[in-house]
């Protein structure tokens, strides 16, 4: 990408103070009458670069001239390396081990193996060739289509993609759905059989709210419980270490807010006897309606 090569040529010029333009094509596989190009917009930019000739001659930025460094510091250098690998975690393109080669090394580079950003799962090969045809519809705007699998069932699926979405641990797409005339997310570990159509879209303008991924989602089903302090790290992992408070017994209580009744009786569940629902009265009645149903399961 010409941005990615700019900033290449600049950072440069910023380590080497005077370089060639035999050097520069080179390096970012070009030719010179490109580089020539990249030599002016940057001018334009406001960045005054200047070209001399004979021996010792080359390309560099104008003696005197003070180029912001907080644009370029080694820091932002190692965040923006840190964070084009993460996505190189789950991409095919290696974006971020290909500039850092344009760029050339630096101290930014070794700041940057510091942190491990791995955005990839257990699935990874098939969430590689999700993210690929999805950024590549968005491109081209061109809709998806997709089996889906829900609590209500199966359903085919065909959306205007408009984002991927990293958000609660996992994956989504984030499109605008033409049967429900709305925008809504989608879990790519919930889809297959993804394909680009032949469909276009023209693009729209998605309303703020609906940018607040999640802001539909209250946590207003209060329910009290106590766990047994071996599974004290769950709750220090999902709530913090002062979601709880450890009483005389060593167990630990909770107040905490659910989405809904279904969400909280799968919460506890998943603790086995190491949780005990205190309340609502309905949702103790669940807790052990359910119990029940899954002994019988197990006597039948």
């Amino acid at each position: 990408m010409k941005i990615d090569r700019l900033i290449g040529i600049i950072t440069t010029l910023q380590q080497k103070k005077r370089v060639t333009a035999p050097y520069l094509a080179e390096k970012f596989e070009v030719s010179r009458r490109t580089i020539q190009r990249d030599i002016n917009d940057i001018c334009k930019a406001g960045i005054p670069i200047v070209t001399t000739q004979g021996v010792g001659g080359g390309i560099s930025i104008m003696e005197g001239f003070s180029l912001d460094t907080t644009v370029f510091t080694e820091q932002e250098l190692a965040a923006i390396f840190t964070g084009l690998r993460s996505l190189d975690s789950v991409s095919s393109s290696a974006l971020a081990e290909r500039l850092v080669q344009k760029i050339g090394g630096s101290a930014a580079v070794r700041l940057a193996d510091h942190t491990v950003i791995d955005l990839s799962s257990f699935y990874k090969d098939d969430l590689t060739g999700k993210l690929d045809r999805i950024r590549r519809a968005v491109q081209e705007t061109k809709c998806i289509a997709f089996r889906y699998c829900y609590e209500k069932g199966e359903a085919e699926k065909r959306i205007e993609p408009y984002l991927s979405v990293f958000k609660w641990s996992d994956w989504y797409v984030f499109g605008f759905c033409r049967e429900r005339q709305d925008f809504r997310m989608y879990k790519l570990r919930r889809m297959w059989d993804l394909r680009i159509t032949e469909e276009s879209f023209t693009a729209r303008d998605i309303p703020e709210e609906k940018l607040r991924f999640g802001s539909h989602m209250t946590d207003d089903y209060v329910v009290p419980a106590v766990y047994e302090p071996s599974v004290k790290y769950r709750l220090v992992e999902e709530y913090g270490p002062n979601s709880f408070t450890e009483q005389e017994d060593g167990r630990l209580y909770t107040e905490w807010g659910f989405t809904t009744p279904e969400n909280a009786a799968a919460w506890f569940l998943s603790f086995g006897e190491k949780a005990r629902v205190l309340g609502p009265p309905e949702m103790v009645e669940r807790m052990k309606s359910t119990l029940d149903a899954m002994k019988n399961l197990y006597e039948t």
